[in-house]
């Protein structure tokens, strides 16, 4: 149960943090900017990560516990509760930026700028690369790293700051789902809850690729997580 609360905390954060930085920034007439919105995003992941990574391992993305369950260093017994608590934290974050902004309409819901094919291979490549840097910044879905915190949040930051305008950067469904429920929005939104789980799950094959012991950290936490 510790673990399951410190993601619903951790999400409800990110969401709470990164989408009311959206908010809040077509509220103030673009006081925030977009590369303060960005930042925004990447500095409360890094934070949770310093705060929560040695409870939960800070997932707080349904895509990335999918994609640690894909490489085996995640119980599939604790994938549902995993799921429901990043869920219910975003929403709760959403809700309440639609309590404290009732005027805004979107309350940070992402939307393609262009095509839905563009927004969908942007948010499959983002999610891809996130989640190799994850893999390979990690020793282990619920350790936390020295440098992992830094190396996610600056490539959060990163893609949010260049791909944002088009697809709004999303790599995380319930970053999206939960915003496009309490507005209402909710077109497009199969883009944001397909494309990065499918990217999380490519990257897993590629850190295969690239390393030898990607998919469990040793023989006995394969034999514990199986």
């Amino acid at each position: 149960m510790r673990k399951i609360f410190a993601e619903f905390i951790g999400t409800f954060a990110l969401v709470f943090a990164g989408t009311g930085a959206i908010v809040i920034n077509e509220t103030s007439g673009g006081a925030i900017t977009h590369v303060g919105i960005a930042l925004t995003f990447g500095l409360i992941v890094l934070a949770m990560i310093y705060t929560l990574g040695d409870v939960s391992g800070a997932h707080l993305n349904p895509a990335v516990t999918i994609g640690f369950w894909t490489a085996r260093r995640f119980p599939a017994r604790e994938l549902p509760g995993y799921l429901a608590a990043q869920i219910s934290g975003a929403l709760l974050a959403s809700f309440v930026l639609k309590f404290l902004f009732p005027s805004n309409a979107n309350l940070g819901a992402t939307h393609p700028a262009g095509s839905e094919m563009q927004s969908f291979v942007l948010e499959f490549i983002l999610t891809f690369l996130l989640m190799l840097v994850i893999l390979n910044v990690s020793t282990g879905a619920k350790e936390k790293g020295i440098t992992a915190g830094i190396a996610v949040g600056a490539v959060i930051a990163l893609e949010a700051m260049f791909a944002g305008p088009i697809c709004g950067a999303s790599m995380n469904p319930a970053r999206s789902l939960a915003p496009a429920l309490a507005s209402g929005k909710v077109n497009d939104l199969w883009i944001y809850l397909v494309a990065p789980v499918l990217g999380a799950m490519a990257a897993v094959a590629a850190c295969i690729c690239i390393r030898e012991n990607c998919c469990c950290t040793s023989q006995t936490n394969c034999k514990n997580e199986n």
